[in-house]
Parts: structure tokens; sequence; C-alpha cells
């Protein structure tokens, strides 16, 4: 028999004795290692004894609880591909991801089940994923089962998980994620961020996605470490949970809610060593605020669905505002000219490319998208623009579908929202190109004041005609109560864009 190289397999190696807490539950409930294991190899056994066969798919739709956590190690442990979707989308996206990945198990909130039974068909088996244990329930076809299982043994290029990019320039795309993918991140990320079997992890991220799925859970399972699981994010339950947890994973939105709070000092925040930031852009400022208010320095790092995690600032060494640090051990970045791939000198902006072990195999069915996303010589293109300064730092300039070209010159919008954001009184911006009769495309500033600001437009351009050359000077700013946002924190500029596209 080959040799089980499944993610599963390190993480039965990297258990801490059975008792060691796994999941701290609100309410005091412990799941413990050893019910971890009971429990997925219950759930496990459902899952085979409804037709999953080792590379079905299985599609899961419900709300972040410590079943569905289970469930994707069920999943693991049988050899199914593990399709998590958010539990926001509508019917009609669930019944485009359905069609597309052809799971052979379908899980869903309870409240969904009648919605999404017709979807379903005849191939796939439809079961709820609550915590009743009602009839129909997965919960309950795992209770008939065993307490163990015989993990089905895994190749390193085996696909572990699909998860479905956002779709923001059409059809949402499947990355297919393999088990060496999901593993050689969480090691190195181990590693790197120095988790051990004594931190307790500050979960309070969604499931459904890289972040809080792969990067915060397969992390502290590879460490032997233990998860303070909140169903969602909410300052009091955040402030509750700081004196009993070592670390805490977050979106930028996380630590400008916190800062918003009178309760956020160094006291409360003194049994905390590492604060991380990641999914979205984190501003300098909030970085800046932090620090002030707490003594901690936010570690940002950067990574998109289909690579896991790419680059990050350093644990023990300086943690730069406004960069995501250096590549990550085993993962070979450049900044390349966007057309043909070669790498450009050190400070000029370009694509950023990588090529690892956490890059992804390709797109589900999609050929053509696969073949798109890799340079020749297999590096993958992210589409993100960057820059690399003279210490090495990688700096995020914006997605190359953001870049603005106005009058025939490239305008990167990061450059100009930091500029913004230092004016007084304003909390965040976003800048977006909008049609123009004469400039092809005009930069344009949608900001967000603090309580109380007020903001002169003719007054603020020209203070920023002070700092930016006039080709990037935005032609108007606007001013709105708040950016609209994706689950994990991302400015959805395609929705600024479409709002203001009548300005000129």
């Amino acid at each position: 028999m080959s040799r089980d190289e499944s993610l599963f397999a390190a993480v039965r190696a990297a258990m801490p004795d059975a008792s060691h807490p796994f999941l701290r539950l609100p309410g005091g409930t412990t799941i413990t290692y050893g019910d971890m294991l009971a429990r997925s190899s219950r759930l496990a056994h459902a899952i085979a004894a409804s037709g999953v066969r080792p590379g079905d798919r299985v599609a899961v739709q419900v709300e972040k609880s410590a079943n569905a956590l289970l469930l994707y190690l069920a999943c693991l442990r049988a050899g199914a591909i593990y399709l998590p979707l958010n539990p926001a989308y509508t019917v009609a996206e669930i019944e485009y991801f359905l069609a597309d990945a052809e799971p052979r198990l379908v899980a869903v909130s309870p409240a969904r089940e009648s919605a999404v039974r017709a979807l379903a068909g005849e191939r796939a088996s439809l079961h709820t994923l609550g915590d009743d244990g009602k009839q129909g329930s997965i919960l309950a076809e795992a209770d008939r089962h065993a307490t163990t299982f015989a993990d089905v043994p895994g190749a390193a290029n085996a696909p572990a998980a699909i998860l479905y990019t956002s779709g923001t320039t059409g059809r949402s795309k499947g990355a297919m994620l393999s088990q060496e993918n999901l593993l050689s991140n969480a090691c190195v990320l181990r590693d790197l961020w120095r988790f051990t079997p004594n931190d307790v992890l500050l979960h309070a991220l969604p499931i459904f996605h890289t972040h809080g799925l792969f990067t915060a859970t397969n992390t502290l399972l590879m460490a032997g470490g233990s998860m303070m699981f909140l169903p969602r994010f909410e300052p009091d339950a955040i402030f509750a949970a700081l004196p009993h947890t070592t670390a805490m994973m977050g979106v930028p939105t996380f630590y400008t809610r916190l800062l918003a709070d009178s309760r956020l000092d160094c006291r409360t925040t003194a049994h905390i060593r590492l604060f991380i930031s990641g999914s979205a852009p984190l501003l300098a400022e909030t970085h800046r605020q932090w620090f002030a208010r707490t003594g901690h320095i936010i570690l940002e790092r950067y990574g998109m669905t289909e690579t896991g995690m790419i680059a990050s600032n350093p644990y023990a060494g300086e943690r730069v505002a406004g960069s995501v640090g250096f590549a990550l051990p085993g993962v070979a970045l450049r900044v390349a000219a966007p057309d043909s791939g070669a790498e450009l000198p050190q400070g000029d902006v370009g694509t950023i490319e990588l090529r690892g072990p956490n890059v992804f195999a390709g797109y589900w069915r999609n050929p053509e998208q696969t073949a798109q996303a890799f340079r020749p010589d297999g590096f993958f293109i992210t589409g993100d623009l960057g820059r690399i300064d003279e210490r090495g730092y990688l700096h995020i300039v914006g997605r190359a579908k953001d870049v603005i070209i106005s009058g025939g010159f490239n305008v990167y919008p990061k450059e100009i929202e930091a500029e913004i954001d230092s004016l007084p009184g304003v909390r965040e911006s976003a800048v977006i190109g909008v049609p123009h009769a004469d400039l092809g495309e005009a930069v344009t500033a949608v900001v967000v004041l603090d309580p109380g600001a007020k903001l002169d437009e003719a007054v603020a351009i020209r203070q920023l005609g002070e700092r930016l050359a006039r080709y990037k000077l935005p032609k108007r700013i606007f001013v709105v109560e708040e950016l609209p946002r994706n689950t994990m924190g991302k400015v959805q500029k395609a929705l600024l864009r479409q709002a203001h596209r009548q300005v000129f």
C-alpha cells in the first residue's frame, strides 16, 4: 500500500493527548481531540453510507458550528472532496454550484432543505445539518455508526477541496486544492507564526472561506492547539474570550470595530501573543492605532483562494504597515510584466506571480481558464499588482482589473487611497475609474468620514494636489456612510463603478 500523504494523516501525527481541548464553545462546552476523532468517525461512516466514494464531492451550505467543522474533517477522512458554500448564497446561486460540481452528497441548514431538494436531483443524497439530530439530519445517521473509522489514504496530489472564487468577472470557478496544497501551507504557517499545543486561537471567522477553514483550522490542527470557536464576530463575545486565548486571526473589519470600542486597551489584550489580519488590505492607520491602543503590532499576511497563504510579515522581525511581508518558505514569488511574465526590477509595479506546493492544481472542469492562469514556466498569475521595496517587503498595489487608465497614464488606486486616508476626518476611501469622454477613465474617490467630520471636496482635491501628480488627482470625491463589502471585508469596487458610471 502506498504511503498516506493526506492532510488527515498529518493531523493524526500532530495530535496531542486525546483529552487535550480541540474546540472551546460558547457556554463552556469543550470538544477534545478524542471527541473530534470519535464524532468525525461517525460522520465519515454516514458520508460513506450515503454513497460517497473517494473523489466524490460533498457540498455543504450550513451555518458555522462545531458539527460543520467536524463534517469537513469527516470528508477528509472519507476521501471526499469538500465543497463549502456561503450560507448567504441564494437558491439560484446554489443551483449553479450543484450543476457544476455534481456533488454526491449535499448538506444544508434545515431551513434550506425544501428549496434545495429539487436542485440536488436524483444523483445527490440530501441531508440537513443542524444541532437537533432530527430524522433526515446527517447527525441522526452518524449516531448509528461506530466511533472508529479506517481513514482513506490519500496521495499528495489528490484533491481535498474545491473552493469557488467570487466570480466578479464572470461565472465562479472552482479552485481545486490538493492534500499537499493544504498540508504544506498549514505546516509552514504553524512554524512561521510559532503555534504550539499551548495556543488557543480566537476563531470568529466564517468557515466557508479559505481564511477560517484552512488558514485557521488546519494551522491549529498541525500545531495540536485549541480554538475558541465563536459562531460569528461580536465585540462582546470577543472581549469575553480575549483573556482565555493567545492569538486571533481576523479581517480588517474586526480590528476597526474593536478600535471603536472603549474596552480595547493594553489590559484587555494582555493575554494575546499574536494578532493576524488578512483577506482584505489593512489600512496603515488601523495598524498604527492598534499599536497605540494595545501595544501589539498586527501581523498582516497575503493569500488567495487558489494558493492559500503566499506571504507574511515576520513574527520576530519588523512588521511594516502597508506591506504583506515576504514570500513564505518554499514559495517562489516574483513581480512580473503583465504581458510577458518577465521579472521586473525591484521597486517596479507589476503582476504578482508565484510557484510552490501551495498553488492549486487548476479550476474544476475548466482547462481553458486553468491554462490562462499559469505561465509556461508554471508560475500562477494572481491578478494582483504589487512591488517589492528595497528591503524585500512585498506591497500590494491593487487588482490588475482595478488599475485606472486616465489620459493614457496608469493610476494605481492604493497610492491615491493612502493619501486620501491621511486627510483629516477621513476614515477610509476607495478609488475607482469611471467612464470619461476625454480621459477614457476619470479618477474618482468614494470616502467614509469619521463621526461628525466634514469634507470640502475642492479643498481636499487641492490638498491632494500637493502630494500627487495632476493625472492622479480625483476629479470628484463622494462621501458615503459605508463602502460596500463582501463577506470577507473586501471593498466591492465593481459596485462602486456601477453606481458612479454616469458621473461624467
